[in-house]
């Protein structure tokens, strides 16, 4: 999906094909509030007490993925090192 963007005010849900878990998600997306602030959204599937089917949500600032390799620390470089 490289170079989607949402309009202002929108978002998308897909279908969390990697649940393992019971409290993780079934359905995760991204989405823009009108201000233009990004924002991630979890929802799960429920039963309420009467038999009812509902998504329950949760809203929140996306956070980084974890499959990211983090930044390698940066040595400085001396003068002594260059062989040359």
């Amino acid at each position: 999906m490289s170079g989607f963007q949402h309009k202002p005010g929108s978002g998308s849900l897909f279908k969390n094909d990697r649940k393992e878990k019971e409290n993780q998600p079934d359905y995760k997306g991204r989405g823009i509030l009108e201000n233009g602030e990004e924002f991630e959204i979890a929802a799960w599937l429920r039963d309420s007490a009467n038999g009812q089917k509902y998504m329950s949500l949760k809203i929140g600032k996306p956070q980084p993925k974890k499959d990211t390799p983090a930044p390698e620390d940066k040595k400085a470089v001396s003068s002594d090192d260059i062989p040359f």
